[in-house]
């Protein structure tokens, strides 16, 4: 009989996460201070975080422990299924095998949970009241929400306004888990207030909604910051995803040839990647990794690799990061969660030692490569990881010229059921393909500091 998924049983659940800053051939660039360029120390970022996940930020251990008061509510939902994509496979009359990690059956219907809830468990532990966040398509905004609950925790989010008002069902997802939501930009905040009067229309960008839940953060004692993406400590969390898909490809007998994740901040890519880039380091494995971002703001593929704010206000420490320009407000595409000027540091320092690829996709290619799977495998998938899925039928198609057996594995980290109206868009022939403006590149590139 075809075995089309594999599954994990809770006790098999990884207890540790996976820090691979320890096993790279070079060590990544430090976070600089913004006011004295020099390495920021734990002090300058315990405002916004508090001191156990600064640890996790900076630390040298292999393997961190998961805390048992986080590994309870992780299985609400962990482990998640591997899947085998077997009917996609005959669709494409591909010799490839596609086998994908499905993250949309967590409660918030993707993979940020991960580290929405150990986010909450620590600053809970140390007493915080409230976290502020930023959020794009809303997955990271949900997750944290539903994470908060699970501590009595206030949450407060900043969305991205192109998709405050393109998704209005994920305010609500926010709400029900009891979390204030705002359009961002916001009257809240002056930097805020100083956009929406150049734009009353603006359109916003994650840079811009990360500089709003900062700013609303950092002053309070009893108030921290959450960011969903980019930071070592988050793409640590992420780690479980990797560690137990090794432990799915070995009950299939199968070890993949070439691994693809979407990649807009970096979190759900190192999430799968780095536990196999481990084992390719240890010569066990020998796979192509490669990161797949939009078209529209490909900061790997276009963007330089310098100093950059992780912000758009230019609040936050420096990291060493391809950047588009912290500036840079992508086009409104419906892959709200990849709109961000700036690639995750670890994954930049990863991409700059030659360990992993990359490549960017239009949407209307990633939205094609979303109807063939819905239409095969069932799950409708939300537009971030359809650049997964797309990158993966390319894959496919080359195994079909060359007639090789590859071995595809990719995350397919979260669930399109309220992302509807961007296939709707799809379907009905309206959706085009943004042509990233090299001038709003070199516009951008113009505000980032000389470090």
């Amino acid at each position: 009989m075809t075995q089309h998924k594999y599954l994990l049983n809770e006790n098999q659940i990884p207890t540790q996460w996976y820090n691979i800053v320890p096993d790279l051939p070079a060590p990544p660039p430090p976070a600089l201070h913004p006011g004295t360029r020099e390495p920021a120390g734990p002090e300058d970022f315990a405002p916004l975080f508090p001191m156990e996940l600064i640890k996790q930020e900076v630390s040298q251990d292999r393997y961190i422990d998961i805390p048992g008061g986080v590994l309870d509510i992780y299985k609400i939902w962990r482990p998640s299924p591997l899947f085998r994509a077997h009917r996609l496979e005959k669709l494409l009359d591909t010799p490839a095998k596609i086998f994908y990690k499905y993250e949309g059956v967590s409660p918030a219907g993707s993979h940020k949970p991960n580290t929405a809830v150990p986010q909450a468990f620590y600053n809970a532990q140390e007493g915080v009241r409230k976290l502020t966040t930023e959020t794009g398509a809303g997955q990271w905004g949900s997750s944290l929400s539903f994470a908060c609950a699970q501590f009595d925790l206030e949450c407060e989010v900043w969305q991205v306004a192109a998709s405050y008002r393109a998704k209005p069902y994920r305010k609500t997802m926010m709400e029900i888990w009891g979390a204030t939501v705002h359009p961002s930009p916001s009257e809240l905040t002056e930097y805020g207030q100083s956009l929406l009067a150049e734009n009353p229309d603006h359109t916003g960008s994650l840079g811009i909604a990360i500089s709003e839940a900062v700013a609303m953060a950092a002053p309070h004692d009893d108030v921290r910051y959450a960011l969903g993406s980019v930071l070592n400590h988050v793409l640590m969390h992420q780690t479980i995803i990797g560690e137990e898909a090794l432990l799915q490809m070995q009950m299939a007998s199968e070890t993949p040839d070439v691994l693809v994740g979407c990649t807009g901040g970096g979190s759900n890519f190192g999430g799968l990647s780095f536990p196999f880039l481990r084992e390719k380091m240890k010569g066990n494995m020998n796979p192509t990794i490669r990161c797949v971002e939009p078209a529209a703001c490909p900061s790997l593929t276009k963007g330089e690799y310098r100093y950059d704010f992780g912000d758009s206000a230019g609040m936050t420490p420096l990291m060493k990061l391809h950047t588009l320009g912290h500036s840079f407000v992508p086009d409104p595409i419906h892959a709200g969660g990849l709109r961000y000027h700036g690639m995750s540091p670890l994954v930049s320092h990863i991409y700059e030692l030659g360990l992993v690829e990359a490549e960017s996709i239009g949407q209307s290619e990633c939205f094609n490569g979303a109807l063939q799977f819905a239409r095969t495998e069932g799950i409708v998938p939300a537009p971030e990881p359809t650049h997964a899925i797309a990158a993966a039928i390319r894959e496919a198609l080359r195994a079909k010229e060359s007639g090789e057996e590859t071995v595809i594995l990719t995350a397919l980290c979260g669930h399109g059921h309220l992302d509807l109206a961007s296939y709707e868009s799809f379907l009905a022939g309206q959706m085009i393909d943004h042509d990233l403006s090299e001038s709003s590149i070199a516009e951008a590139m113009k505000t980032v500091p000389v470090v």
